[in-house]
């Protein structure tokens, strides 16, 4: 006789319900671009969705409660010359957010609350310096105005959006197909073309820690866990589908790695760091599968699959401050298909009670900053501040997003000895126009005087008449002596 156990847990029953359409997005023109990007990005403010445009880039932002169909004439962000591979919204301020193109830039834009009344083509801040395509940003969760971009270059850079200015620059020896922070952001871990997995010290751009990842040669997918431990996606040599827990200090001898299917789409993690679930989806598949991660063997613990009949061409995770608590929804989703369609699925645990759920709700990320730029490149290290949800969530106060780029040196030159540079240079102008007026009436002068020689040689050889001459033979050179002088 066998007993088959079935492993406690509070996340047992958690099952994804979408929403009524009217309560969803249409009539979205969702780009066709082939990169293994989100193309999705939400907060607890606005919807952004990567649309497809000609000649250049852009996304759509939306307010969260405009929904229903949207007028094809909505103003969109626009200010990129080449297709949009990747948005990210700012952790600490809800409307900022940063984009990054195929034209090689990462722009960084202020959305105004309400949305947009019309196009938006001039960002507040752009930072230039990858040589190539950009695929990849990723917010300092800790650190203010933090940004990291990789590039089709081979080259990370780490950005303070608040000067515009470089903070680091990391080469890398190939194509980098992820990226992610850790918890604190003392370190970042890249999945790579050549199938390595490498975590950097972003502060000096050394590698602690390098090991092969999954066997496969297609993309691979990796993300830092709130406990220090890595998880990856990624494929078998018999395009398997897999999935892989590890520790940064023995990336090669994994904890835990399993097979899930065969299939072409990479399967993209989304990870609730306060209740440690994880979700897997994948374009191209209809479903999502969701997972516990806890200390006990095997550490992934898989719980169920939210089935669906459309394939998701993209997918966006709201944080946690922006969930609806009083419903007991632990997280929600917005699904995009290919038919311009922007689905919400919300994934809730069933609870009798009305009041807060402390167990389901534990101290989120808040959206207020726990170290600043100039302290992170000091050295200095933090994890995220974090909040309680009992009483909702109240955004913090926040003034405009400004940028303070570095002055030139023009602008520290003083008043007075502009204005004195400015009046040495007219001068001396003035005197180099004179100087040309005084050459154009020599040449003037010399070119009559010439003319005036010509007409003199020109008068004697017309009145004479021009007589046959005897053909003469060519006489011999003559002997020159040595004094120089010809003889007669």
């Amino acid at each position: 006789m066998s007993f088959r156990i079935v492993r406690q847990s509070k996340f047992r029953h958690v099952f994804g319900q979408p929403l009524k359409r009217e309560q969803c997005y249409d009539n979205i023109r969702i780009t066709k671009n082939s990169w293994d990007s989100n193309f999705c990005a939400v907060n607890p403010k606005f919807l952004a969705i990567i649309t497809e445009i000609a000649g250049g880039g852009a996304f759509l932002v939306l307010p969260l409660f405009k929904t229903g169909r949207i007028d094809v004439s909505y103003p969109q962000v626009a200010g990129h010359k080449g297709p949009v591979m990747d948005i990210a919204w700012c952790p600490h301020n809800d409307n900022v957010i940063a984009s990054a193109s195929d034209d090689s830039f990462v722009r960084v834009w202020h959305i105004p609350d309400g949305g947009l009344v019309r196009p938006l083509v001039d960002p507040v801040v752009e930072l230039i310096g990858h040589q190539k395509r950009v695929g990849l940003i990723q917010w300092h969760m800790s650190a203010n105005n933090v940004l990291l971009s990789a590039g089709a270059d081979c080259k990370i850079f780490i950005w303070n959006v608040g000067t515009g200015e470089v903070l680091s620059q990391i080469n890398h020896p190939d194509i980098i197909y992820d990226c992610c922070w850790s918890w604190d952001g003392s370190r970042f871990v890249t999945t790579c073309k050549d199938r390595k997995i490498r975590v950097y010290d972003p502060h000096t751009g050394e590698v602690e820690h390098e090991a092969m990842g999954h066997e496969g040669t297609k993309p691979q997918r990796a993300i830092y866990l709130r406990n220090g431990l890595i998880f990856t996606t990624g494929f078998s040599r018999m395009s398997e589908r897999q999935y892989a827990l590890r520790s940064e200090v023995a990336l090669s001898e994994p904890f835990t790695l399993e097979v899930l299917d065969i299939s072409n789409g990479l399967l993209i993690p989304f990870y609730d760091p306060d209740v440690n679930l994880l979700y897997l989806c994948a374009k191209g598949d209809s479903n999502i599968r969701y997972f516990e991660i806890t200390d006990e063997p095997p550490f992934v613990h898989y719980i169920n699959t939210y089935q669906s009949t459309v394939p998701q061409r993209g997918m966006g995770m709201m944080p946690k401050r922006g969930c609806d608590i009083k419903h007991c929804e632990i997280s929600r989703f917005y699904r995009l298909h290919t038919s311009g369609f922007c689905e919400v699925l919300s994934f809730t645990v069933p609870r009798k009670s009305d009041q807060f759920q402390d167990d389901l709700y534990p101290n989120t990320v808040s959206d207020v900053p726990a170290i600043s730029a100039e302290e992170w490149v000091d050295g200095k290290e933090a994890e995220p501040i974090l909040v309680s949800l009992k009483e909702g969530f109240v955004p913090s106060r926040k003034q405009e997003f400004k940028v303070t780029k570095k002055s030139n040196i023009l602008d520290k030159m003083p008043k007075q000895s502009t204005q004195v540079a400015s009046a040495a240079s007219d001068k001396k102008m003035d005197e180099l126009l004179d100087e040309i007026k005084k050459m154009k009436g020599t040449l003037i002068k010399h070119e009559r005087r010439i003319r005036e020689l010509e007409r003199k040689i020109e008068a004697p050889l017309a009145s004479v008449e021009p007589s046959p001459s005897p053909v003469v033979p060519p006489s011999p050179p003559p002997h020159i002596s040595g004094n120089g002088v010809i003889p007669e």
